[in-house]
């Protein structure tokens, strides 16, 4: 079986001369999470953005189910099943949740076609169907979490990629954004996550990459990263056994 999202030798950044991500090589399957970790500088967001074809310079191969990808555009990557939820929030705040919904949306023709995607994506956020109608605006941060990734859905994406989705929110809403990751993974999508809360999201994840300084430095299933002493030092703040910071 082909990775839903794969990528090879792959390179993105700001300008030839300032090259973040420095050949990457990484896969996700169907209903699989994926977590990226590193430092801060890591490249990890410039990674999920050169992806989308949102960096100034991007080189090496992007595949999508088994078909080339590499040169498609941000709305054509959209269009052939991967979506991204961006870490910034993207939301319009002076609109309702129904309208921000419809917007995810804007390449489909068939309004009727969406009304019924809007509908159907409220299922599985059931907060949001109860606020329909109030503003962005008036929600709270992991209330409009959910409501950028549900207008992702609207899109039906093979492929979903979440820049540090926990980011800002309250301990109870990490827990839902992650629960909802899983979700998506077993209603089939592949996800792909870059995020800080290295702990929770190796919990969630099957498998991780760590990356350093724009390359993978680490691969293995996310279960045996949380027990590496390299991970548990540098990423999730405790020390080897003997007191000391194990070497990366």
């Amino acid at each position: 079986m082909k990775p839903m999202l794969q990528v090879r030798g792959f390179e993105a950044g700001y300008g030839p001369g300032r090259r973040i991500v420095n050949g990457v090589d990484l896969h996700v399957d169907a209903g699989e999470i994926v977590v990226i970790i590193g430092q801060n500088g890591a490249g990890k967001s410039t990674l999920l953005k050169g992806i989308f074809n949102m960096t100034p310079f991007r080189r090496g191969e992007l595949m999508l189910s088994g078909a080339s990808a590499t040169t498609l555009s941000s709305p054509a990557l959209l269009l052939a099943g991967l979506a991204y939820v961006p870490q910034n929030r993207s939301l319009f705040p002076k609109l309702t949740v129904a309208e921000n919904l419809r917007l995810g949306g804007f390449l489909l023709r068939d309004r009727a076609e969406v009304e019924r995607r809007v509908e159907a994506s409220q299922t599985l956020f059931p907060i949001l169907a109860q606020r329909r109608s109030a503003y962005a605006a008036s929600l709270s941060g992991g209330e409009q979490r959910m409501l950028e990734i549900a207008r992702t859905l609207i899109m039906k994406p093979k492929v979903i990629m979440l820049d540090e989705p926990s980011i800002g929110l309250a301990p109870r809403m990490v827990d839902l954004v992650f629960a909802t990751a899983r979700t998506l993974a077993e209603r089939g999508a592949a996800v792909l996550m870059v995020e800080q809360n290295v702990k929770k999201a190796l919990q969630t994840a099957d498998r991780g990459y760590v990356l350093e300084l724009g390359r993978i430095q680490i691969e293995d299933r996310a279960a045996a990263l949380i027990d590496d002493a390299r991970v548990d030092s540098l990423y999730m703040g405790r020390r080897g056994k003997d007191g000391e910071h194990p070497r990366p």
